[in-house]
């Protein structure tokens, strides 16, 4: 069983696990039908898309006509300015097939540049507040990605009071003393206004390199069971979080059955023998990736 928690001050109970629907990117409907049958049997209640995330919205669609009561839908737009955004927004519940969205998220906001864009006069922030204002999404978050992250979250916070974070959290990206203390502080103020804290990219062991990538994944993965256990239940042992799975619907049972079989927790000790014997590295390097 995968336990449940308050995400945020939503009110809603979902599944520590929230399943990362960019694993369904480029698959046939059949293979995202699939998909479905494994979150249900485990339980998932909570959906992670975004209009950036090829066909995934489409292939979600279908689900709801039969299950949108099962799942908390959240997605993500890139757009940066309030026109495109409000069209973004109306695009995605076109695709999703649904007349509202319980989540609406700013996607990868971490460039100051397009920060100040979204926040201005007519950024896209203005386009979520006016679609929450209408009824079409209940609430509104921001995620990111890289190391500027957590530090570019408190500043956004600072700003609006967003319902929702996400950002990465794995063993050998907080091995990085700033960017575990930006981190800590992040969690510290979620954790005090009831913000939910959603994390990614678990499963990062490195980046792919020129190696044959095998995974639907931008980063090269774990594959064995065993460490893909270690790694998310390193995760998981941290109180209060959301762990968001991967970019592959073949990785997905097994981070699935990880997480509902959480009872021992890594420490910190075993998780660097393994980073070590793994050849574990950072799969950022301080760019960011922008959305204009």
């Amino acid at each position: 069983m995968i336990i449940k928690q308050k995400f945020g001050n939503t009110g809603h109970l979902s599944t520590r696990t929230i399943f990362g629907a960019a694993a369904l990117s480029n698959v046939t409907q059949a293979e995202a039908d699939q998909t479905l049958k494994v979150l249900l049997k485990y339980g998932i209640n909570h959906i992670d898309t975004a209009a950036g995330y090829g066909e995934s919205e489409l292939r979600i669609g279908p689900w709801m006509d039969k299950h949108r009561s099962n799942f908390f839908l959240a997605t993500k737009v890139f757009r940066r300015t309030y026109k495109d955004a409000r069209k973004q927004i109306e695009q995605s519940l076109e695709r999703l097939q649904v007349s509202s969205i319980d989540l609406i998220q700013l996607h990868n906001l971490t460039d100051p540049r397009s920060w100040d864009k979204v926040m201005g006069e007519n950024g896209a922030l203005k386009a979520l507040v006016e679609a929450h204002e209408q009824g079409l999404v209940k609430y509104i978050g921001v995620t990111g990605h890289g190391f500027a992250v957590a530090e570019m979250h408190m500043s956004s916070l600072e700003r609006f009071e967003f319902d929702s974070v996400l950002l990465p959290y794995n063993y050998v990206m907080m091995q990085n003393p700033k960017y575990a203390t930006d981190f800590d502080s992040l969690l510290k103020i979620c954790q005090d206004r009831g913000i939910a804290f959603q994390t990614i990219k678990s499963l990062a062991r490195r980046p792919w390199g020129k190696k044959e990538r095998k995974w639907n994944t931008w980063y090269e993965p774990f594959e064995d069971q065993t460490d893909i256990d270690r790694a998310v239940h390193w995760v998981l042992k941290r109180e209060g979080i959301f762990l968001n799975t991967s970019s592959d619907i073949h990785l997905l049972p097994k981070i699935l059955d990880a997480a509902s079989r959480f009872e021992i927790e890594p420490t910190d000790e075993e998780m660097q023998e393994k980073a070590t014997q793994l050849g574990m590295k950072p799969i950022f390097d301080g760019r960011t990736l922008l959305f204009e």
